[in-house]
């Protein structure tokens, strides 16, 4: 790219518990690790799926993308490619909380069932960004759901469905229930919207409102377009959002609240 954007949306020097070390485990009690990483401008991407080693899974997509010609890489490949280049290979991305809680959860038959209610988002971070040259561009990351199903990948790491960015509309990252963000596409489903005329917000409930209806799927999405719009919109009971435009942060957790402060 010819501006440093993906400073703001690489999530490598973040201390998030949930995004690498202190992941949630899938059945058999490994974390298991989804990102994907896209440029505007070009919609150059990268993803890396079902990765087991990689403290911060989203620098290895940001390599993908930049280093390869490929998009995606998964599991034991994109291993070998990240002991390659020289990303650092972690050897136990597991804590004694989360082991504790899969311990927990995999005493009860219903494990699996109660942590994929379509209700809830699960342990997802994304950030979406736009630059004074008008490029814009999307990252998630994700460890899943615990319990999953080993090799289980979900939306997070997959073009249009964790996420999109395109120059001509805007950029989105997703959260919430994989499957059904899966089934409707819903972060290419949002700049659909807004290409239509519709605004950020609108844009993106109308899309989970439409995945909700069709697949009793909840989620939620930040969203900034080409011109500046942003949003924030979800479904689940929550979802913890932030947004910084010129020097003003606004901030929320619970539905309908938006907390601004001018930053110095």
């Amino acid at each position: 790219m010819k501006c440093d954007i993906f400073v703001h949306v690489d999530f490598q020097n973040w201390n998030l518990s949930w995004v690498g070390h202190g992941a949630v485990l899938n059945i058999d009690g490994e974390v298991e690790l989804d990102s994907i990483i896209m440029d505007g401008e070009t919609l150059a991407t990268g993803a890396v799926a079902s990765v087991r080693n990689i403290a911060n899974p989203v620098s290895l997509a940001r390599a993908v993308m930049e280093k390869t010609d490929h998009v995606m890489l998964t599991d034991r490949g994109a291993s070998m490619f990240a002991e390659r280049i020289g990303i650092p290979i972690a050897d136990d991305l597991v804590t004694e909380l989360e082991r504790k809680d899969w311990e927990q959860s995999s005493s009860f038959p219903v494990g699996v069932e109660k942590f994929f209610n379509t209700q809830w988002g699960h342990d997802t971070v994304g950030a979406v960004a736009l630059d004074s040259l008008g490029n814009v561009a999307c990252a998630t990351s994700t460890g899943g759901i615990r319990n999953k199903m080993v090799g289980r990948v979900g939306d997070s790491p997959i073009i249009g469905s964790g996420g999109y960015a395109d120059n001509r509309s805007g950029a989105v990252s997703c959260t919430g229930h994989g499957e059904s963000i899966l089934k409707v596409t819903l972060a290419r489903l949002i700049l659909f919207h807004m290409e239509q005329g519709k605004s950020a917000t609108a844009a993106a409930e109308a899309s989970l409102q439409y995945m909700g209806e069709r697949v009793k799927g909840c989620g939620g999405a930040i969203v900034v377009s080409s011109t500046g719009d942003w949003a924030a919109s979800f479904t689940t009971p929550c979802m913890a959002w932030a947004s910084i435009k010129e020097d003003v942060l606004h901030c929320g957790l619970n539905p309908k609240e938006d907390f601004t402060e001018r930053l110095k």
